[in-house]
């Protein structure tokens, strides 16, 4: 109960500091191609519970049309800002919600 409570204080507190930054991505997310600004997968986590993971789209939208599932690092469906948010990892940030 007391992590979980420190867990979710914290996130809320990352994402309260971190919005004009994840705004600012938003942004140049959409002026750099079109699309969802996130990326949606269903995953399955511990004791096979599925969930909804949420990233920071880093590829063009239609990708698993146009390529396999795995992602090499020079990928060309990879956008440019996606390439940078990969390399600072901030693609990964809207897991904390």
């Amino acid at each position: 109960m007391i992590k979980r409570s420190f867990d979710v204080i914290v996130s809320i507190l990352v994402i309260l500091i971190a919005l004009p930054l994840w705004l600012a991505v938003a942004l140049a997310i959409k002026l750099d191609s079109p699309g969802p600004v996130f990326y949606r997968a269903k995953r399955t986590g511990k004791s096979s519970k599925s969930f909804i993971l949420y990233k920071f789209r880093t590829m063009v939208a239609d990708a698993p049309q146009r390529g396999p599932g795995i992602t090499r690092q020079d990928d060309p469906r990879i956008t440019r800002v996606g390439r940078l948010l990969r390399k600072l990892k901030i693609d990964e940030m809207p897991q904390l919600i």
